[in-house]
């Protein structure tokens, strides 16, 4: 995501000057730990406004370690679960993880294969219901990342079937998807499912990232009591 485009500023510009950005309306942070993985062509630099609010709210935020995300799933996902065993190990509690877009599949996934370390998944404009569904644009760059990861890796992204799998199974932690009807990269619904609540926020598919209606949704998800199972 790039803050500098039309549409991601509107939405920045709007938070900036919106009460909940300085905390208010929303539940204070009790100090357990979220994760937050960044979206397909984007990295951690990309979360950076979400970090540094969420800490100010009284989060323990952690980053990815994803400098670029456009490494086939399997590889990104050995990195993420290193890194969620590291902050769980660390924190002494379940991890709440925020993915925008293809890192909310990530997110989705990860918590099927690690459910006991994770306390919740919170995906922005991510095709949980169908992750070929997108924007045509949006296409074409899956198709060369697809081409350099054949090259650096030999390995066809369509052979991703545990990852696909896993993706469509039923979420074993809780998992909202918060989505925008005016999304121009992925198609609105592939992101709901009927076995997952979604809410629609007005907005862009990046400005997700930065919406105020977002983050008042964020800091009531991430408030509600500890699952205990």
């Amino acid at each position: 995501m790039k803050l500098t485009d039309p549409f991601s500023l509107r939405e920045l510009t709007a938070l900036l000057g919106d009460p909940v950005f300085r905390g208010r309306g929303v539940p204070r942070g009790d100090g357990r730990p979220v994760l937050l993985i960044p979206g397909f062509l984007s990295g951690d630099w990309s979360m950076r406004v979400m970090e540094n609010w969420l800490g100010r709210l009284g989060y323990r935020t952690y980053l990815s370690g994803i400098v670029l995300n456009v490494q086939h799933s399997e590889r990104i996902l050995s990195g993420l679960r290193r890194r969620l065993v590291e902050i769980h190990a660390q924190a002494g509690t379940r991890v709440s993880l925020i993915g925008h877009s293809r890192g909310g599949l990530l997110a989705k996934v990860l918590s099927q294969r690690r459910p006991q370390l994770v306390e919740q998944v919170i995906t922005l404009g991510a095709p949980l219901a169908d992750w070929t569904d997108l924007a045509a644009l949006t296409h074409r760059a899956v198709g060369v990342v697809r081409m350099a990861n054949e090259i650096a890796y030999g390995r066809r992204l369509n052979a991703e079937g545990r990852f696909s799998h896993d993706l469509e199974l039923a979420p074993l932690a809780p998992t909202t998807s918060i989505y925008t009807k005016s999304d121009e990269t992925v198609n609105f619904r592939s992101c709901i499912r009927p076995d997952i609540p979604a809410i629609p926020v007005w907005g862009s598919h990046n400005g997700l990232l930065v919406n105020p209606e977002v983050y008042r949704l964020l800091g009531r998800l991430l408030a509600r009591p500890r699952r205990k199972t």
